[in-house]
């Protein structure tokens, strides 16, 4: 393997190195690096926000991307919206995980209402709910509706629901 030199502090380090071992800089035998992934934000703002981020992968010191805007996606988000594996969406979430006022992911924990494997919201709805209403194969409640426990006040709440829905 050839021997080249860090281009932060000058240390012989391997050609093929994916960090110096002298002081952490990623793949350290490359003159310039700029990080991986992609990131882009409209030059419109809003209080100082983007009206889009879109980030992900990792930057020049090797932390990642977080995308951050009123409409944020990516790996990692937090804004009003969000498309994320992982986000925090003041309004609306969409994700593996996602945390804020309403939500549907894997798991969604939201103020108001989650649709997700596991939910917890005022309304929940998934295989393992938790709220005030819930439908789902299992969880808990105030108002349940599942595979064991039809309570009549989940019943017609969901019903009234689906039908304001159009389903």
């Amino acid at each position: 393997m050839p021997l080249d030199q860090c281009r932060e502090c000058a240390n012989v380090v391997g050609g093929e190195a994916r960090r110096c071992l002298h002081c952490g800089a990623p793949y350290p035998a490359r003159p310039v690096w700029k990080g991986w992934g992609y990131e882009w934000k409209t030059q419109t703002s809003l209080a100082g926000w983007p009206l889009v981020h879109i980030a992900i992968g990792r930057d020049a010191r090797g932390r990642l991307r977080v995308a951050r805007g009123i409409v944020a996606i990516g790996r990692f988000g937090i804004g009003l919206v969000t498309i994320a594996q992982f986000g925090i969406g003041a309004l609306f979430g969409l994700g593996q995980v996602t945390v804020g006022l309403t939500g549907i992911g894997q798991v969604a924990a939201c103020v108001y209402f989650a649709v997700g494997q596991l939910a917890a919201a005022g309304i929940a709805i998934g295989q393992l709910v938790i709220g005030r209403y819930g439908l789902g194969q299992a969880g808990y409640a105030q108002y349940l509706w599942s595979v064991e426990v039809k309570d009549p006040a989940a019943v017609e709440f969901f019903t009234n629901l689906a039908g304001f829905l159009g389903f």
